[in-house]
């Protein structure tokens, strides 16, 4: 087995692997299924602005080509490696037909698939953020596809909801951690300290288990929490992964740093103590779909123990029904049997960010815990779109889940991914036809619609 390493975003140095690729050496032992004939420590440039993720991937291809040909090989990913190392097999392997794709096993450690909230914060201010950046301003291509909400993030998470695996696909795995070490707290930034994230981020953003739902605004009414009568979102999609990824959340681990860093606090000492080192010699000897069923199921019944917290994310967008964005809008939350905004424990709501570059996108993460105590288990939304009147327009519209729904379209540490589509309303005196002899001037229509 030819195994190689990926780091993450901001790196220029492969120092930042630390000594995890020899204490994964010194843990192989003449019990283990396979033997790693070469280490490779993947080098990639994420630092300047015109580098984009699919750059990355291409880039990734050729090298893997040069060194490796078509030799079959596993990877390790710290952070952006891993979306890097999805945007890979999108573009080469999604139609697989006689190709077998050579990757074996893709082993996510701190993934940033659905982004990071410390994206947004532009790159000069993130480059101040120590505990991963050492003062290297990142790359603007790869920071924009960071930001929650991306058009990056949509494009390769909606086409991994189809992921098969299987015979000719890499078995994947996901390790993150959710705690803060406090060397590396930001006090000018809350998120370097967020409950349910290691410092960089979230567990939801972290895990390849997700969903999507697509609302649509209908010609039917319902009554809202004001009692004033609005248009009505239906659920017309939910779907799933048709692949159930291997996911865990490690102890007394964090995104970077000698301390707990997943990756950098792994030394050829403490090899056989961490949970990490260890959990990667399974992940590697896992050889067919049922010893990966076994090892996912092991890790998911480790969530089962004591949590801290617990959360999930939601990623809104808002387009019309032409596919155009809806970048002005707001969104209320509703629960319980009338659907009210008011009918939430304290502190549901832990934050919400709009994404910068698309203004259609919006972020929530909340306390999956205290979002599941709503009543009846029932939850709702309105979203408030603007324009609302003149001669192009939109309506208010809301969606009413039926009882006990909350935790079947919202999981803990989860990400659901959610597009909202509104009808555009265009007054029919928007373009007429008259006879000449009706011409003149027809800026009044304006006032009349």
């Amino acid at each position: 087995m030819e195994l190689v390493f990926i780091h993450g975003w901001g790196v220029t140095n492969t120092d930042t692997y630390g000594q995890l690729p020899q204490a994964l050496i010194k843990l192989m032992t003449p019990e283990n299924q396979f033997t790693v004939n070469h280490i490779h420590l993947g080098r990639y440039i994420s630092f300047d602005d015109e580098v984009r993720l699919e750059d990355l991937a291409i880039a990734f291809n050729r090298a893997r080509l040069d060194l490796l040909g078509e030799k079959p090989f596993a990877v390790v990913t710290h952070s952006t490696g891993a979306p890097v190392m999805r945007q890979w097999l999108q573009m080469y392997f999604a139609e697989i037909g006689n190709n077998i794709c050579p990757l074996t096993h893709l082993i996510m450690l701190a993934p940033a698939n659905h982004g990071s909230a410390l994206a947004q914060l532009g790159k000069s201010r993130v480059s101040r953020i120590k505990s991963f950046f050492a003062g290297v301003e990142p790359g603007q291509g790869i920071l924009d596809w960071l930001e929650l909400g991306s058009d990056g993030q949509h494009q390769l998470n909606r086409q991994w909801l189809e992921y098969a695996g299987g015979t000719g696909m890499p078995l994947p795995f996901v390790l993150t951690g959710e705690s803060i070490d406090k060397q590396f707290y930001d006090y000018l930034n809350s998120y370097t300290a967020e409950s349910g994230s290691d410092g960089v981020v979230r567990v939801a953003a972290a895990n390849l288990n997700f969903s999507y739902l697509l609302f649509e605004q209908s010609l039917q009414t319902i009554t809202g929490f004001d009692a004033v009568n609005i248009a009505q979102l239906a659920l017309v999609k939910h779907v799933q992964p048709n692949y159930k990824t291997a996911f865990e959340v490690l102890s007394n681990t964090s995104h970077s740093g000698s301390s707990k860093g997943i990756m950098g606090s792994v030394s050829k000492r403490n090899a056989s103590k961490k949970q990490v080192a260890q959990r990667i010699i399974q992940c590697l000897a896992v050889a067919n779909e049922s010893q990966y069923q076994l090892l996912a199921t092991l890790m998911q019944n480790s969530l089962l123990g004591k949590r801290r917290f617990r959360g999930c994310m939601l990623v809104i967008r808002v387009v019309d029904d032409a596919g155009l964005a809806v970048k002005d809008f707001d969104i209320i939350w509703l629960s319980g049997d009338e659907f009210t905004p008011d009918q939430f424990a304290k502190g549901f709501l832990v934050d919400k960010q709009k994404n910068q570059t698309n203004n259609h996108v919006m972020t929530f993460y909340f306390d999956a815990d205290k979002l599941f105590k709503v009543q009846q288990g029932k939850i709702g939304f309105r979203v408030i779109p603007r324009p609302d009147k003149g001669v192009c327009y939109y309506r208010e519209a809301e969606y009413h889940s039926d009882a006990k729904q909350v935790q079947a379209l919202l999981q803990a540490d989860q990400t659901t991914m959610v597009d909202v589509v509104l009808q555009r309303h265009i007054s029919r005196r928007t373009f007429t036809l008259v006879d000449p002899k009706a011409g003149g001037d027809f800026s009044h229509l304006v006032d009349e619609q």
